[in-house]
């Protein structure tokens, strides 16, 4: 079963002759807990296919579908909820609330979604994420990789479906990069999660399932990395 489906997306800014179209005609379908690396350069239009499949940014034209629901059919409300429920987001500058802990940072967006944690789960990941000494931390008392790890942690504590990257790897060194694709690696296959990850880095991209990339708005699908 596809866990995404994206539907001849379309993307234009601006009008007239100042109209760039980001992207063009873009289709493509992602089964439940597959790992799926998005590449290309800066600009191509990779950033704003991700910001489509997550709403952050509505298209021009076309459809996206996550778990067989049309995400912009929704009125902003229950789009809103839909995303928060369904979807984690991963960010190149770890985006943690500086005045959390780990164990606060991690839980965030259950609490905001009015919800309990699911205690058993949270020291699950803490294990799993390697910061049970840590939990305890604010952001600024632990290392890039720790912080990614967060990040992480919380894009996972709500159980979603589909968990969007963007450049996870981007601030890190080799070593910590190399923790935090094995790390989203490890969700794909334990928690069946579903991860579309954007990276500049052909190297990291051949550790995922599958790799796209994205040139002057137009997709190309080069299929499964080998094993």
């Amino acid at each position: 079963m596809n866990l995404l489906e994206v539907k001849s997306i379309g993307k234009i800014y601006g009008k007239g002759e100042i109209a760039v179209e980001a992207l063009k005609n873009v289709s493509f379908s992602v089964p439940k807990g597959e790992f799926v690396a998005v590449v290309g350069e800066s600009g191509s239009g990779k950033s704003t296919l991700l910001n489509m499949i997550g709403a952050l940014d509505t298209p021009t034209c076309g459809k996206v579908f996550i778990d067989g629901k049309d995400i912009f059919s929704m009125k902003e409300s229950k789009l809103t909820i839909f995303r928060r429920r369904n979807i984690g987001f991963i960010f190149q500058a770890f985006n943690l609330i500086p005045e959390l802990n780990v164990e606060q940072n991690i839980i965030f967006p259950v609490l905001l979604d009015y919800q309990k944690p699911d205690k058993k789960y949270l020291e699950e990941l803490l294990s799993v994420l390697n910061l049970k000494e840590r939990r305890n931390h604010l952001p600024n008392q632990l290392s890039g990789g720790q912080q990614q790890r967060v990040a992480i942690g919380r894009a996972l504590i709500t159980r979603p479906a589909l968990i969007l990257a963007d450049e996870p790897t981007g601030n890190l060194d080799s070593q910590n990069s190399s923790e935090v694709i094995s790390l989203l690696k490890q969700a794909s296959k334990k928690y069946e999660q579903t991860i579309i990850m954007i990276t500049h880095n052909r190297s990291i991209a051949q550790s995922s399932d599958r790799v796209l990339q994205v040139s002057d708005g137009v997709l190309t699908d080069f299929g499964r990395c080998r094993e």
